[in-house]
């Protein structure tokens, strides 16, 4: 696998962007796999951190302002993707980058594009969750993802009220199966399904 994991970011996000071209105003109060957070909260995460990654790659740092949530509209989602993948594509592949929601300290650059990787993929499987349809990514998605996520520690961090990721839960099946239940999520949780009408 190559280095610059921006290729791969792209596929994934333009994933992300033909998912959510299906969400309409009636889905944005469905639950997600993402604790308490219903559609509308999620995207409003996602659209944040987007905005709060692009001025970190464009600046070489952002305050935590910087990645609060935005709510959603097709507008502001579109704003923020553009945002997000021109700064990745301006971006020194070679320079450092402060992320404040990750560590207070400068990483390299392939580390924010990996973590903005593994964030949107995973995230993309929570929309279709949250849309009633079932998602898998591509396999070389999968497997960018699957190595990110090996640096994702499991630990009292996920304890913390708005951690991004729940405690792991018990792995076994596909690399993506694995890579889910890494992460908090069960892979054989159902998609929504909208309650049956009564009367």
């Amino acid at each position: 696998m190559t280095d610059d994991l921006r290729p791969l970011h792209r596929v994934a996000l333009l994933a992300a962007d033909d998912l959510v071209s299906w969400v309409t105003a009636e889905d944005l109060g469905h639950p997600t796999p993402c604790g308490p957070w219903t559609l509308r909260d999620l995207l409003a995460h996602m659209v944040g951190q987007h905005l709060g990654f692009a001025a970190a790659a464009r600046d070489g740092d952002a305050p935590r302002s910087a990645y609060e949530p935005v709510r959603f509209t097709p507008a502001s989602w579109r704003r923020s993707t553009t945002a997000l993948l021109d700064a990745f594509d301006a971006a020194d592949p070679g320079a450092r980058v402060v992320l404040v929601e990750i560590a207070g300290r400068e990483l390299p650059f392939g580390f924010a594009v990996g973590a903005q990787l593994l964030d949107t993929v995973v995230h993309t499987w929570d929309v279709a969750q949250a849309l009633g349809t079932r998602h898998e990514p591509a396999a070389e998605l999968v497997a960018a993802v699957a190595q990110v996520a090996t640096v994702v520690p499991d630990d009292e961090s996920r304890d913390r009220p708005g951690a991004a990721f729940a405690r792991a839960l018990p792995a076994g099946g596909t690399p993506w199966e694995r890579t889910l239940a890494h992460l908090g999520r069960d892979p054989a949780r159902e998609p929504y399904r909208a309650p049956a009408a009564t009367g």
